[in-house]
């Protein structure tokens, strides 16, 4: 028994953690949350925000500690989307680690990051990321891709009042494809959950636009399909 023990005990030599891919929206662009990398190793490179799991600290809990740490918010939108385990993805040793994504509205996170090594990246311009965390934000972005159209969940990206404008340009800087503005609009105003606040936008260059917001209770009370028809 005892031989049997020590066996197993060593296959415990690995640590496991969470990265958090964090996705914002704002001047038309989706964008992820980044950090300058710490390590000597990859010095000028950035990393997606994660940390290693505590022995006593379920995944999901350490993925929102991390969330937390790094925006302040609480009640922030996540999802699990794959474990990523290569051998020698980590220049320290054997970690195992467990990717989340999360959508946050940019202008709340802003007035809450305090380490100026944090900073917003388009998805289309992003610097050199450290280990496997590029084919980690990929993943991401593709489940997002796919629970955007079966999901309300774009709009917590969005403001709580927001333009059909917006609205588009959202799912086209998500989808990265350009859609068309008339059937656009008809898809989204024939499933009758957006709610007209019968007010206008204010201080844009442009014509101001009808303003509206998402109406969530009507959603859940009626489970209709959401758009799962794609764009």
């Amino acid at each position: 028994m005892q031989t049997h023990l020590q066996e197993i005990k060593h296959h415990f030599k690995l640590a496991v953690s969470v990265d958090c891919v964090i996705f914002g929206f704002n001047h038309d662009e989706l964008k992820v949350l980044l950090i300058e990398s710490d390590l000597k190793e990859c010095k000028g490179k950035y990393s997606l925000l994660g940390d290693i799991v505590c022995p006593d600290e379920e995944l999901e809990d350490a993925a929102y500690r991390v969330l937390k740490a790094r925006t302040g918010l609480d009640h922030v939108f996540m999802e699990q989307v794959q474990t990523f385990g290569a051998v020698k993805r980590h220049p320290v040793g054997r970690v195992v680690t467990v990717a989340y994504y999360s959508l946050v509205n940019i202008a709340r996170i802003e007035r809450t990051l305090s380490d100026l090594r944090l900073n917003w990246y388009p998805i289309k311009a992003l610097p050199e990321l450290v280990f496997d965390h590029a084919q980690i934000l990929e993943m991401c972005h593709n489940r997002l891709k796919q629970q955007v159209q079966l999901q309300p969940i774009g709009f917590n990206l969005l403001p709580r009042k927001f333009s059909l404008r917006e609205l588009q340009h959202l799912y086209e800087a998500i989808l990265d494809v350009e859609l068309d503005r008339r059937n656009f609009r008809k898809k989204f105003l024939s499933m009758d959950l957006l709610m007209d606040l019968n007010e206008e936008e204010a201080d844009v260059p442009h014509r101001p636009a009808r303003l509206y917001k998402f109406d969530f209770d009507k959603y859940e009370q009626c489970k209709k399909p959401y758009l799962g028809i794609g764009f």
